[in-house]
């Protein structure tokens, strides 16, 4: 099995979300060591928006059915792994934009989904996508992250989403290690049946 691990925690070691996302993929790695791990590491990346005449570029590329060429490599990635996990924070109620620019360069026409006399329909070969994220306060009803890639799923074909939060990390009077202890153990216990 190859498992993308698609990294928008952009403060680093410092970054909460990646603690979380450390502890599921220890777990999840302790019980399926003979699955290959691959990592996008999106504060690393100098992707850029799609503008007017890149997006052209790429409709004509797709039309002409040349897809093999660097500007598809991570739609590629993408649409044949067998597992996909998303790590980011809770920004602006949703997340970081350097993970949409991303998710623009992924969501190719005849590589992650394609059109038919139905409608869409996804490709991507992935069974399941897990989300995890935290944030200083309250999530509440305004977890659009979480809602913005469950509904990529639906584009994708991925059948299963899962999510994983830790929020109220921030707030003066909680205690922030025991609510990230509960994270922790919360990712532990989904990784041992995903």
């Amino acid at each position: 099995m190859k498992i993308l691990f698609i990294n928008a925690c952009m403060r680093g070691k410092e970054s909460r979300t990646l603690r979380i996302c450390d502890k599921f993929m220890k777990k999840y790695k302790s019980l399926h060591p003979e699955d290959i791990f691959e990592e996008v590491d999106i504060t690393h990346t100098d992707l850029k928006p799609f503008d007017a005449e890149k997006a052209q570029e790429r409709i004509r590329l797709t039309e002409e059915g040349k897809v093999d060429g660097e500007m598809f490599d991570l739609a590629h990635q993408f649409a044949n792994a067998d597992k996909i996990i998303i790590g980011a924070p809770y920004w602006d109620y949703s997340f970081p934009s350097a993970l949409k620019i991303y998710i623009e360069h992924v969501s190719v026409n005849t590589i992650a989904y394609k059109y038919t006399e139905r409608g869409l329909a996804g490709l991507c070969k992935a069974r399941k996508m897990l989300y995890i994220t935290t944030s200083g306060g309250f999530m509440g009803e305004f977890a659009f992250g979480a809602d913005y890639f469950r509904g990529l799923c639906n584009l994708y074909g991925i059948p299963q989403f899962d999510s994983i939060k830790g929020e109220a990390l921030d707030i003066i009077t909680f205690d922030t290690e025991k609510l990230l202890q509960k994270a922790f153990a919360e990712a532990e216990d989904l990784a041992e049946k995903w």
